[in-house]
Parts: structure tokens; C-alpha cells; sequence
């Protein structure tokens, strides 16, 4: 039986080697869809709005990011489902819109508690944090020992310059560990999406997870920078 982190590089490999051999591009394609989750467009409100509203609605930043994880998570759940539920084959065809929809889903919520916590999400360094975030507090720390990332989110937020290798390179990363994630999931549920119904309970389950985590994440390393009263 594979290991978790070989039956990863297979999967990954067999679903979706093609990103893998030109990381620049893809990773750079990543950040234009990271870029657009943020800003917002025809029916994708902007971060800050969604932010501003909740901010509105609850009075204080901690409940409003309370309601923020509770809808993203929602959120990642359904696209987990719908981008699952048609099982075999199909989970290939969907796995392009999975990888764009979790993307959307997470970086919009991250960026909506790093606003709320005072941050300028429009600076590329707190971009680059965002992104950086995307990968989970287990995958930073490894990338940080190994020198493959020189620091934490907060650590590149608050640099002293902007480092546009880094987005980059962190864009690439987290597209890799994405891809490998969908893939090793798209093994993992091979079984279950012979009932398709039960595949896409299974994608909706793990994407919620991993976007929960995600936000803790960021919540609590992207901390508090300025009085509420500044972000109203």
C-alpha cells in the first residue's frame, strides 16, 4: 500500500500533470484568479464588500468573520458536491471547476479576515500572504524549514517590500498542493462515487474541511492591526 504522500504524487500526476511542467504559467494563471476573487466582478462581490456588509450586519469583527466562515464554508461544501456528484469520468471533467471554485472560496474568505483585521488587501504584499495562507499552517512550516519560503504570512505582510518572485513561487505551491489534493481526493472517492450522490457528500465534506482549516489558519496568524473603528 502507497504511502499518503506517494499515492499524492500520483495522483497528482496521472489528473493533472500538466501544470505541473510549466509552474510559472499555471501559478501566474492562479494569481489572475486570486486577483479576481478578491476584486470581485459581474456577480462576485469583492471581498471588502462582502466584509463591509458583515461588519455592518454583526458590529464587531470577530462575529462578522464568525458569519464569514459560516457562509464560505457553505459555500466550498455546495461547489465540493456539485463539482463531485457525477462521479467516475466525469470527476476529471469536473476537476478544473473544483480547482477554481475552492480557489475562489478560500482566497475570498481569507482576504475578508485579513481585512477585518486592519490589512490593506489591496498591497501585494498582503496578496502574497493570501495566497500564501491558501497553503495551511502545516504545509507554511514546512516550506519556512526548508527554505523554500523565507517566513510566515504575517512576516511578508508587514515587509518592508513587496517581493513579486514570492507571489510567484507561493502561486505555484499552492496550485501543486491543490491539484495533488483533488487528485489524491478524486482516488480517495473512487469507491464511493460508484453511488455518485455518496461522491459528492465526500468532495462536499472535504472541501468544507480544508476551508475551515484555512481560516483558522489565517485568523489567527493574520492578527489584529487597528481599532474596529478604522474599517467601518
Amino acid at each position: 500500500m502507497p504511502s499518503g504522500k506517494l499515492l499524492k504524487g500520483v495522483a497528482g500526476g496521472v489528473l493533472v500533470g500538466l501544470p505541473y511542467l510549466a509552474p510559472d504559467t499555471f501559478g501566474g494563471w492562479l494569481l489572475k484568479l486570486i486577483d479576481l476573487a478578491v476584486d470581485g466582478t459581474r456577480g462576485l462581490p469583492a471581498a471588502k464588500r462582502v466584509a463591509g456588509r458583515h461588519l455592518e450586519r454583526y458590529r464587531e469583527a470577530d462575529k462578522a468573520i464568525d458569519a464569514l466562515i459560516r457562509l464560505h464554508v457553505t459555500l466550498a461544501s455546495a461547489q465540493g458536491f456539485v463539482t463531485n456528484v457525477a462521479g467516475g469520468l466525469a470527476a476529471l471533467i469536473g476537476t478544473p471547476a473544483n480547482l477554481t471554485g475552492i480557489v475562489v472560496v478560500q482566497i475570498r474568505l481569507v482576504a475578508c479576515i485579513a481585512h477585518l483585521h486592519g490589512y490593506d488587501i489591496d498591497d501585494p504584499r498582503v496578496r502574497t500572504a493570501l495566497v500564501m495562507c491558501l497553503l495551511g499552517e502545516k504545509e507554511v512550516g514546512k516550506q519556512v524549514a526548508s527554505g523554500r519560503l523565507p517566513s510566515t504570512p504575517l512576516t511578508v505582510a508587514t515587509a518592508a517590500v513587496a517581493d513579486s518572485a514570492l507571489a510567484n513561487q507561493a502561486a505555484a505551491r499552492v496550485l501543486y498542493d491543490i491539484l495533488g489534493n483533488l487528485a489524491t481526493k478524486d482516488l480517495a472517492g473512487f469507491f464511493l462515487r460508484k453511488v455518485p450522490l455518496v461522491g459528492g457528500g465526500f468532495g462536499a465534506v472535504v472541501d468544507a474541511y480544508a476551508t475551515r482549516q484555512i481560516a483558522s489558519y489565517a485568523r489567527r496568524h493574520l492578527v489584529a492591526r487597528r481599532p474596529l473603528r478604522q474599517l467601518v
